[in-house]
């Protein structure tokens, strides 16, 4: 789950997503924070609206009356006039003297402070100290919002005669009816702006991520070993992605570089190796070779009893040490130059009884589960195969037992099993990772190039060669081949 949510396409596909969530919840807040910012202002200027609008018929009230206009005579003024301006206007009406005393009521009722007989200090304070003569007051009662508006009733001479207060209830059920069917139709809008931005996000970020993906495919496919393909630039991408592409392109082209310059180094290092191992392997024969002729040379006497004894025992030195160089000239040829392969069919059975006829050692056991199994092999190669390793099994006897063993070809329905097992030394365990690589042995003579050839031989079959060994008790080579 790590990987897939890991990933640049998918990183790229959720934060899509989240965006799109994040803008909406934000567009839904602002929404909100809108909504109750115009109901604040609109309550605002409703209350001041019928607050003016009550003055203008307070005013024309204390026009026409025929009593004294004065703080004494405003219950006998607006005796009647105080409840048909209240039903006019759809709210209570306080009147107050200027010390905050309750003077006349419209007798609505409405509970919040503005029902007391009395305007508190603090409030008569503020209301003192504004700027345009007035005051409003912001409180809740039981989780629903007021206003109560306090202001100075004039007289004719514009002296202040009372203070009128305004008791005003924020009704916002149409306001929150609005808001809510406003966020419904958001809620909706951003639904299919969501499944759109699925659709788009997916698409947009295989798109965005497609050409990295043909990168990072052909990055897990890098082989120094072969041609590797090159991607094409595309035109209409973006800036860097093709930039990318041209990198990736370029490592390419110095990959190739660089592998057919390695590769000719390894070549040129390998044989510098080889013509070094197979020029100490010479000049060991060569130096009893030079010390038996100059022993011949001071010892050996014509006229001598046991001249010819002695010329034989020369004669058969040279040839075994001529031999030796025989045999490392070989063995270095055979590795060297493969001769060319023939897909042919062989019978590996039989071939395999044909190379052991070679042997004459009794402790070579033949085993098989069938009479005739055929492989695509090459006949005269798969001798040299089984040769080898029955080679090296007689080399690895143990001095303190009989070394048995045992060749079998055995079979399933896909594969043909050559093994060659033996009771012999075996092989330590600092050495098993080495067996099949040119130039190594544990023999004291010899190039150490049998295996290396073996393996060679048996993967250009397309089969393998693995090897099982315990150390002191003997090792078992096993061979497989596809069946044809």
């Amino acid at each position: 789950m790590r990987l897939y949510t890991n990933s640049l396409r998918n990183r790229i596909f959720f934060s899509m997503m989240v965006l799109t969530i994040i803008a909406s919840v934000l567009i839904a807040g602002m929404s909100i924070y809108q909504f109750k910012e115009q109901a604040k202002d609109y309550h605002e200027k409703r209350l001041l609206r019928k607050e003016q609008a009550i003055k203008e018929d307070i005013s024309y009230v204390l026009e026409k009356t025929d009593f004294e206009v004065i703080t004494e005579n405003l219950s006998n003024i607006f005796r009647d006039e105080i409840y048909g301006l209240s039903a006019v206007h759809g709210m209570p009406i306080y009147m107050h003297d200027l010390q905050g005393k309750l003077r006349k009521s419209s007798k609505a009722q409405f509970v919040t402070d503005s029902i007391h007989s009395q305007i508190s200090g603090p409030i008569l304070n503020k209301l003192r100290n504004s700027d345009d003569g007035r005051y409003v007051r912001e409180f809740e009662i039981d989780g629903q919002s007021y206003r109560s508006s306090y202001s100075y009733l004039t007289d004719n001479q514009f002296k202040n005669i009372a203070i009128l207060n305004l008791p005003y209830i924020e009704n916002d059920d149409f306001m929150s009816y609005e808001l809510e069917e406003f966020l419904k139709r958001l809620a909706l809008v951003y639904a299919l702006m969501f499944c759109i931005s699925i659709v788009l996000g997916y698409f947009l970020a295989r798109y965005i991520t497609r050409s990295i993906r043909n990168i990072s495919d052909n990055l897990k496919e890098l082989d120094i070993s072969k041609r590797n393909r090159k991607l094409e630039v595309d035109h209409q991408g973006t800036e860097e992605i093709n930039t990318l592409v041209e990198s990736y392109n370029k490592m390419v082209d110095e990959l190739e570089e660089s592998a057919v310059k390695l590769a000719r180094s390894e070549r040129e290092q390998a044989w510098r190796e080889m013509a070094k191992q197979v020029a100490h392997e010479i000049k060991n024969p060569l130096t009893p070779m030079r010390l038996t002729v100059q022993s011949f040379q001071r010892r050996f006497d014509p006229a001598g009893l046991d001249s010819k004894e002695k010329l034989n025992e020369y004669s058969n030195s040279l040839i075994e040490q001529i031999d030796i160089m025989s045999n490392i000239a070989s063995a270095f040829s055979t590795y060297a130059t493969m001769p060319a392969q023939k897909n042919e069919e062989t019978d590996v059975c039989m071939v395999t009884q044909l190379a052991l006829d070679i042997f004459n050692e009794s402790n070579i056991h033949y085993r098989e589960d069938t009479t005739s199994l055929k492989a695509v092999f090459d006949r005269t190669q798969l001798i040299r195969v089984v040769t080898n390793l029955v080679k090296n099994a007689i080399q690895a006897s143990h001095p303190d037992r009989e070394n048995t063993i045992v060749v079998s070809v055995k079979h399933d329905n896909y594969k043909i099993y050559l093994t060659v097992s033996d009771k012999g030394t075996g092989i330590h365990s600092k050495n098993e990772k080495k067996i099949f690589e040119p130039k190594f042995t544990t023999k004291n003579s010899g190039m150490g190039l049998g295996l290396a050839m073996v393996k060679q031989i048996v993967e250009n079959f397309k089969g393998s060669i693995d090897m099982k060994t315990i150390y002191g008790e003997g090792t078992i080579f096993t061979v497989t081949l596809p069946r044809s």
